[in-house]
């Protein structure tokens, strides 16, 4: 399984439930990673999209507590357990991590691979992801050159589990 996150220089990641900035490299580089891919949000980042909508060319499994939660074109599960065992139904694809805090702290250990827009800003947030750099248990792989977007410097990075 595999994670895919935008973060501030502090590992932010949101604020008042959406983004804290939009790159369109950033976006780009999001859809070519996860297409033809499952990937796996908590109900608030659904719901963050465009319309509320689910992602086009991905599977999207939704996670919530409520169970009359149904969005069309969304699987959903209520639980690690029962998305986990969604997610055998589909060895033909990569499972992506894609949201929001809760669901990446869950699902982080199960994890092997992290795609991170790292982002050399502070930003006033609500949200974090953890820090991959002091966790023991991450190595950077891959760093790109370095990224700009008007006054934004940026990097894309590949993070594995040591």
């Amino acid at each position: 399984m595999k994670l895919i996150a935008a973060v501030d220089k502090r590992w932010n990641i949101g604020y008042k439930g959406d983004l804290l900035v939009r790159i369109p490299a950033d976006m780009k580089n999001f859809r070519e990673i996860t297409k033809n891919s499952v990937v796996v949000m908590g109900r608030k980042t659904l719901e963050s999209f465009p319309g509320g909508q689910p992602l086009i060319g991905r599977v999207n499994l939704v996670l919530t507590r409520d169970e009359n939660y149904r969005p069309k074109g969304a699987v959903i599960a209520h639980s690690k357990e029962e998305a986990l065992k969604i997610l055998e139904s589909y060895t033909d694809k990569e499972a992506f991590i894609i949201g929001g805090e809760q669901i990446y702290r869950m699902f982080l250990p199960l994890c092997d691979t992290a795609y991170i827009t790292y982002i050399d800003y502070e930003y006033e947030a609500d949200t974090a992801f953890p820090n991959l750099d002091e966790h023991p248990d991450w190595k950077l792989l891959e760093e790109s050159e370095e990224q700009t977007y008007f006054n934004l410097e940026y990097y894309f990075r590949k993070y594995i589990r040591a």
